[in-house]
């Protein structure tokens, strides 16, 4: 059995990151442990930290969120020693995760970032993903930083409108 609390906190976070098909932000990571007072977040982030070093997790930085996933070496890991977190750990997670579902999936389903290009142009990419697989994505040129932040702020809200008439454009 664990004795470590930091040890049973990155067991606990490839565990949820696990039991999705999707990225979990660090916002979503810390909602859960910090809601249900498992730990802070100082000590989650140094969790975090320490499993990035060992490839266990692996991280996807924007302009606004990370986006954590488990590797394959984390789910061996949680495979070997995932008998290690409580049943009550593991009732608790799995109710964050049913309570979650939906805002959770939605949250993760939608990125967008920005970039300035060689000649000073501000690049928007935006997509839309369902589960790990791409639905569809969207690069636009945008002529200052304004515009692009714009953007990427209400892409999450404009992005399924934008799915559908791309559809009914294409399809016909």
């Amino acid at each position: 059995m664990i004795t470590e609390p930091l040890t049973l906190y990155k067991l606990m976070i490839l565990y949820l990151l696990k039991s999705v098909n999707y990225p979990l932000t660090n916002n979503q990571l810390s909602g859960f442990f910090l809601d249900y007072e498992y730990t802070t977040y100082f000590t989650l982030q140094k969790a975090i930290s320490e499993l990035l070093e060992a490839h266990l997790i692996e991280a996807n930085q924007t302009r606004n969120a990370t986006r954590y996933e488990i590797t394959k070496e984390g789910s061996d890991t949680l495979e070997f020693f995932g008998n290690d977190i409580s049943s009550g750990a593991i009732e608790d997670m799995d109710r964050f995760l049913r309570d979650n579902k939906l805002r959770l999936r939605t949250e993760s389903s939608n990125y967008t970032d920005y970039s300035r290009d060689e000649n000073g142009n501000y690049i928007v990419h935006a997509e839309v993903r369902e589960e790990n697989s791409l639905l569809y994505s969207v690069d636009l040129q945008v002529p200052d930083q304004d515009s692009a932040e714009q953007i990427c702020a209400r892409w999450s809200d404009a992005s399924q409108k934008i799915y559908a008439y791309l559809m009914k454009q294409l399809l016909g």
